[in-house]
């Protein structure tokens, strides 16, 4: 029985050694992140700051929601009013002291007081899917994007929805929404993509450009498209092209953990979160990838990654976990 057991220690060490010499990824010399970790298991999925910068509202399943009033560094659980009613929070948006969250099932919420108090914005039955994202554009001004594709707007603090395009996509994996008004959504089973410019009536889909399944996409600080695929891969488009695609990227070849998104901290800065508490980052525009090997042991999955600034940018986790970027730590 000793015997069996150390053969089974040995087998083990050998697959973990065997592991660790398959990447050769070369690691970041610092860890400019600071992991916090929140009491709450749910998934978070957007978070968004008012006016000042310092005052921010994070957002996730099962109802989640937490305030800061210090940029980020600390978080306080808060409670909206729903009665029985189990909801999911998708997106979370402000404009100085006017904010919108987003969710499901077909959920609507207004502040106009930096989230004091929320009030819920009544949607059609007819609505073709439930809220997927929302952009606050102004005063009394949002976009609204379902997860069908439908695309929404309001000059009128949510009183009324002019639709934006005429036809749904169909169930979408990601929507993304470009500073510009543009979108960009992978259909639910990532065989294709579909792109929407404001003034178009309609989506356009695309096929996409190799036999990976599509995970995520969206638009890159340096007007290009990015996509990550099944099996790792990073791609880019030319500028300013739905079509045209350079050659795929493994930033870690033959890994067992998937990418789920990539975010820009600078037009040539930008990072790669995936599954297992992996993040990765590339310093020229993606052609060469060092990893974050702090983080790996970190017990969450890396859903989205947001920069509001070179300064300030988070990822945000599964099982309350959430990390904050800090450039200190790059001096020290």
């Amino acid at each position: 029985m000793l015997l069996k057991r150390l053969k089974q220690l040995l087998i083990c060490l050998t697959i973990a050694l065997f592991c660790a010499s398959c990447s050769k990824v070369p690691s970041v010399s610092y860890n400019p992140w600071q992991v916090i970790n929140l009491p709450t298991e749910a998934t978070f999925a957007d978070l968004s700051f008012t006016g000042d910068g310092n005052h921010g509202w994070l957002v996730g399943s099962k109802g989640t929601l937490f305030e800061t009033t210090d940029g980020g560094d600390t978080w306080q659980e808060r409670k909206i009013e729903l009665g029985d009613e189990k909801v999911s929070y998708t997106g979370i948006s402000f404009n100085g002291e006017e904010g919108w969250i987003v969710g499901k099932p077909s959920i609507l919420l207004h502040t106009e007081d930096g989230g004091q108090s929320w009030s819920r914005i009544p949607l059609s039955a007819k609505l073709p899917g439930a809220p997927y994202g929302i952009i606050a554009n102004g005063p009394k001004t949002a976009e609204m994007v379902t997860d069908l594709g439908a695309i929404y707007k309001t000059t009128n603090g949510g009183a009324n929805w002019k639709a934006l395009v005429e036809g749904a996509v169909g169930v979408a994996r990601t929507i993304t929404r470009s500073p510009d008004g543009k979108y960009i959504a992978v259909s639910a089973k990532g065989n294709f993509y579909s792109t929407w410019t404001p003034g178009d009536t309609e989506w356009t889909p695309h096929n996409r450009n190799s036999s990976r399944r599509l995970q995520n996409m969206g638009f890159g600080a340096d007007g290009r498209i990015w996509l990550l695929a099944r099996g790792g891969q990073v791609q880019f488009s030319e500028v300013n092209d739905f079509e045209n695609w350079a050659e795929g990227i493994f930033p870690e070849f033959s890994t067992s953990w998937g990418l789920l998104d990539l975010g820009y901290r600078t037009p040539d800065e930008l990072w790669v979160a995936g599954g297992s508490g992996n993040l990765l980052r590339s310093i020229d525009g993606g052609n060469s990838w060092e990893k974050d090997r702090d983080l790996e042991n970190v017990a969450s999955n890396f859903y989205k990654v947001t920069f509001l600034s070179p300064e300030k940018g988070f990822v945000l986790g599964n099982n309350g976990v959430l990390l904050k970027y800090n450039p200190q730590s790059e001096a020290a």
